[in-house]
C-alpha cells in the first residue's frame, strides 16, 4: 500500500474515532437536547485536540510516531491485537450509551453523580494528556524505539505511576457510563479495562526486559496504574 493511501486511511480512522465516535450518543438516540452527550463530545474532541497540539509543540516527532502506529514492523505481536481493541473499546462506550438512551434500557443517575463523573472524565483526560506531553516516546504501539533514542521518562506524572496515560484513560472510561446515564455502558467499560490492564502488564514486562534503566525505574516507582493497588 502506498504512503498516500496509508495517510488517507489514518486520517479516515482519526475522523471516525475522534470526531464521529464522541457524537454517537446524540446520533443514535436522536435526543438533540441531551446536554450530557453534548458536553461529552466536546470534552472528548477538545481533549484530543489540545493534548496533541501541546505534545506536537514540545516533541515534534511524536505525532508522526503515533500516526505510523499500524506500520511499525518492530511492534510487539500481541500489541497488534490489543492496541486496535483499545481503540474499538473506546468507541463502544458512546455506542452503547446511545443505544441505551434510544431504547430506555437504564433508569439513569442523579445530577450529583453525573457531575462527579464529569470531573473524573476531565481529570482522566488531564492525566493522560500530561503523560502524553511529558513523554516523547508515548507511541501508539508497544515497541522499543531504538530509531528515536528511546529512554526512560521519570518526570511529570511518571514520578508517581509507571503508566499514567493508561491510568487517566481508565478513569475516563469508568466514569463515562455514569455521566451518560447508562448502566449498560459498564459492560464495554469493564471489557476495555480488562484489555488495558493486560496491555499494561505486557508493556511493563517488555520495558523491564528490553529498555535500559527501566528496571531500576520500576524499583523506584512501585505502581503501574493504581497507587496502593497495582
Amino acid at each position: 500500500m502506498s504512503r498516500s493511501a496509508l495517510s488517507v486511511r489514518v486520517l479516515l480512522w482519526a475522523f471516525l474515532f475522534v470526531v464521529v465516535a464522541p457524537f454517537l450518543p446524540l446520533l443514535i438516540s436522536g435526543r438533540w437536547g441531551w446536554w450530557e452527550a453534548w458536553v461529552y463530545a466536546i470534552v472528548c474532541i477538545l481533549g484530543f485536540a489540545i493534548s496533541r497540539a501541546l505534545a506536537g509543540r514540545r516533541h515534534p516527532g511524536l505525532l508522526a510516531e503515533r500516526g505510523r502506529m499500524l506500520r511499525h514492523d518492530d511492534a510487539k505481536p500481541w500489541d497488534k491485537t490489543l492496541a486496535p481493541l483499545v481503540g474499538l473499546g473506546g468507541a463502544l462506550l458512546p455506542l452503547v450509551a446511545g443505544l441505551d438512551a434510544r431504547f430506555g434500557w437504564s433508569a439513569g443517575f442523579s445530577l450529583p453523580v453525573e457531575l462527579a463523573a464529569l470531573i473524573l472524565i476531565i481529570g482522566g483526560y488531564a492525566l493522560s494528556s500530561y503523560a502524553l506531553v511529558e513523554n516523547a516516546f508515548f507511541s501508539g504501539m508497544v515497541r522499543i524505539q531504538t530509531d528515536r533514542g528511546h529512554r526512560v521518562i521519570s518526570s511529570g506524572p511518571y514520578r508517581w505511576l509507571r503508566h499514567p496515560g493508561y491510568a487517566g484513560a481508565l478513569l475516563a472510561y469508568v466514569a463515562t457510563p455514569l455521566f451518560l446515564d447508562s448502566a449498560w455502558t459498564f459492560l464495554p467499560a469493564a471489557l476495555l479495562t480488562a484489555v488495558l490492564v493486560i496491555r499494561t502488564g505486557l508493556e511493563d514486562r517488555t520495558l523491564q526486559a528490553e529498555l535500559d534503566g527501566y528496571r531500576a525505574y520500576a524499583g523506584r516507582v512501585q505502581y503501574r496504574l493504581l497507587p496502593g493497588v497495582w
